[in-house]
Order: C-alpha cells, then structure tokens, then sequence
C-alpha cells in the first residue's frame, strides 16, 4: 500500500475511534467527515447542551503534498502522539494550528 492510502487509512481509523468515544452530554455527538477527493477528515461536534447550541470542529487533518497537516486537535492525548504511535513518522506530520515561524522550533516537520 502506498503511503497516501495507507494515512488515509491511518487517519480515518484514528478519527473513527474518536468519534465513537462517548461523551458525557447525551444530547451531543461527535460526527465523521471523510472527503478523499481533497483529503480532509473531520470530526464535528454538534447537538443541544441543555439550551444552547453546541456545533464545532473537534478535529480537522489534511493530507498535502504527502504530509499530515492536523489544523485542529482539540483531544487530550493530542492527535500527532497518535499518529506516531499508528507509524506515521514525525517528518510526515504537521502541526498545522502552529504559526509558520513556530513550526520548525518543533518536533514535527515544519511542512
């Protein structure tokens, strides 16, 4: 398998898991987003905490020029230790939600 597919694979995997984690609200729910055409996988918080609207991206990766961008990671164990432990090496992780400058004072690779 060639590496695109296999962090397609990677990414829909981890953010499947995510999804499927239950949440405390039950009026709440954590949903996929998959678009292999443009490689962008999210997960969409959405639903009614008791009167107010809850509707906001959880976790937001793209796959460009051969890298993982992760533009947001609102987990706790973060999603770029996940994708390392998964096997994505760190050279093909991008900390997208940090500034550019940030980027190469990192572990990960800078894009």
């Amino acid at each position: 398998m060639d590496s695109l597919n296999r962090y397609r694979e990677i990414i829909e995997q981890l953010l499947t898991r995510l999804a499927a984690t239950p949440l405390n609200h039950p009026g709440v729910q954590d949903t996929t987003v998959f678009d292999r055409r443009t490689d962008q996988y999210l997960v969409v918080r959405e639903g009614w905490l008791n009167k107010r609207r809850e509707h906001y991206i959880v976790a937001h990766l793209a796959i460009t020029n051969g890298k993982i961008w992760i533009h947001a990671d609102g987990t706790e164990e973060g999603l770029a230790s996940q994708l390392e432990g998964a096997g994505v090496p760190r050279s093909d992780i991008v900390l997208g939600f940090q500034p550019p400058h940030v980027r190469p004072l990192t572990e990960y690779s800078a894009a």
